[in-house]
């Protein structure tokens, strides 16, 4: 019984320790167990993921809108058109609620590889089923940062045409467009393949043009496209830190055994 005391004793004056302790250290505590790394990059990877989908979405309807009532008079020959961006939409709503729950479980799991849960629990312990898991979330952030690099390539593709589109709608207004005819400055969707090529009427020319520049899906759809592509950049930066703090994370994982005195900050 009395070997038992010592350790007793030390215990308590740990405890007690604890309970002297101020707001103000608790605060340095709590903070020195954030991992700022995955906080950063679950905040940026919510931003371009929302920017991307909210204004994806929208700019893909007012593109519809703007073929079906200045392009393509007949439903038949933007029928294909519209179910691929349907089906675009689809996959919008997908990736929002994927990315949704995917940082929360990455910070959720910086936050276990923090020295917090060491202090917390007195010993940090990890299983072979965890460091699986750390495995895996490297594997699938590898793999969805390379899949975001091709949506961030795919987004550019509209914001080139439109700005095209922009481009010709400028020459509209140029002084050197005075010197051909207004009539001959079109613009054909047909060539970029988004509508078949029997469609009616296809171009826009003159003033016909000039009015679709003028209208309201042209402009917003321009812009949400750029905004959706800067979206889809941030989303791609976001998941290279990730890929740096779950990398880093999975090391202090696998060699926590070796050196207990190694934690990860991401």
């Amino acid at each position: 019984m009395d070997g038992m005391k010592p350790e007793t004793t030390a215990e308590e004056n740990q405890d007690e320790r604890e309970e002297n302790k101020g707001c103000f250290e608790c605060c340095i505590k709590c903070l020195g167990g954030v991992p700022y790394a995955s906080l950063v990059a679950t905040i940026l990877c919510f931003s371009g993921v929302a920017l991307f989908c909210g204004c994806g979405h929208v700019a893909l309807t007012g593109t519809v809108t703007m073929v079906e009532n200045h392009f393509s008079r007949i439903t038949s020959d933007h029928a294909n058109l519209t179910d691929v961006v349907q089906i675009l939409q689809y996959i919008i709503y997908g990736i929002a609620c994927f990315f949704f729950l995917y940082g929360i479980i990455l910070l959720a799991e910086g936050f276990y590889t923090t020295s917090a849960v060491k202090e917390m629990h007195s010993e940090f312990k990890t299983t072979v089923c965890g460091r699986c898991i750390s495995a895996m979330f490297v594997f699938l952030t590898h793999i969805l940062g390379l899949g975001w690099l091709g949506i961030f390539g795919f987004s550019a593709v509209p914001v080139f045409l439109f700005y095209n589109m922009w481009t010709t709608c400028g020459a509209l207004k140029s002084p050197i467009a005075n010197l051909t005819s207004v009539d001959n400055i079109c613009v054909d969707v047909r060539q970029y393949g988004i509508i078949p090529w029997n469609a009616t009427p296809g171009k826009a020319c003159g003033s016909t043009l000039s009015d679709i520049c003028n209208t309201s899906e042209f402009y917003l759809s321009y812009h949400l496209y750029i905004v959706a592509c800067a979206g889809a950049g941030a989303t791609v930066i976001a998941l290279l830190i990730y890929v740096m703090a779950t990398t880093y994370n999975f090391a202090v994982l696998k060699f926590k055994s070796y050196d207990h005195s190694h934690t990860t900050k991401f």
